[in-house]
């Protein structure tokens, strides 16, 4: 049986994030690679790995509700009418080849399984780091899915079968749990960044025995997906691809995302902001 592998990004000359592909996770938590630990600077870490809260939440990662009716997010499944049930429809994401792996650069190539093992989606994920300064430095991600069957993708979420605000799906980060202090806020937002469309999200956060960080979330401007964005019982930000309806891709085409998060030390600042906006242009 494939034992879990790890690869290490670096920048500035320290690890900055671990990103992992483990087989043996357990099957209702859609296994799939992820990023844990992702560290500031510093050192602090600033990704959650299966809380208790949420046993599912697998640091930073690309996870979706429901593609084709697969469960690639882990955990229960929104039924419509019905709620949210525990269904054995979980899938998971197979290391299929790497295009590129160095120090600051991963390019790699997935299948997304069903729960039968069979392919439903080709995934082609890029994942780079550089520095900023001396407090921060930029994960840049991109990905290209598209379908493996010769049809077109579905891809789904809660808040699309009814369940009004619960639109996660796409590239999700997990913040630590037990947070003693968070913030979340956006540009144009002026109440809840939640749903928002804004170009950038921040979530700022410090927890016992550790430094303040801040994160900078950016999305491309040709998406402009909203943001699921939680900051009260866990805290957590996600570029939505389903929000409140069903995005289908067709069976010749190619859904590709690309965003950027800054991870930095301290509280934000407006130098940070601006830093953040520069590096993702």
């Amino acid at each position: 049986m494939p034992t879990a592998q790890a690869h290490d990004l670096s920048c500035a000359g320290r690890v900055v994030a671990r990103y992992v592909w483990d087989p043996h996770l357990p099957p209702t938590v859609s296994p799939r690679p992820y990023l844990h630990p992702v560290t500031t600077l510093g050192g602090t870490t600033v990704t959650g790995f299966m809380p208790d809260d949420h046993v599912h939440h697998l640091g930073a990662s690309i996870a979706v509700p429901a593609l084709n009716d697969a469960n690639f997010w882990g955990g229960r499944t929104y039924v419509t009418g019905h709620g949210s049930l525990a269904l054995d429809n979980h899938g998971r994401q197979r290391h299929a080849g790497w295009l590129h792996r160095s120090a600051d650069r991963l390019v790699q190539e997935l299948e997304w399984l069903d729960r039968d093992g069979q392919p439903v989606a080709l995934e082609r994920r890029s994942l780079a780091v550089r520095p900023i300064d001396g407090t921060a430095w930029l994960l840049r991600v991109e990905f290209s899915l598209r379908s493996a069957t010769g049809g077109s993708l579905t891809i789904d979420s809660p808040a699309a079968r009814g369940r009004t605000g619960a639109g996660y799906g796409g590239f999700f980060w997990r913040a630590p749990a037990g947070l003693t202090r968070v913030r979340a806020y956006g540009e144009g937002s002026h109440g809840d960044v939640h749903g928002s469309r804004d170009p950038w999200v921040v979530l700022s956060g410090s927890q016992p025995g550790a430094a303040d960080w801040t994160l900078v979330f950016l999305t491309d401007a040709i998406s402009a997906d909203p943001w699921f964005v939680r900051f009260d019982d866990y805290a957590g930000v996600c570029s939505a691809l389903a929000w409140d309806q069903q995005r289908v891709v067709p069976a010749d085409g190619v859904l590709t995302r690309q965003l950027s998060v800054l991870v930095a030390d301290g509280s934000p600042t407006d130098q940070v902001l601006t830093a953040a906006r520069q590096a993702h242009r």
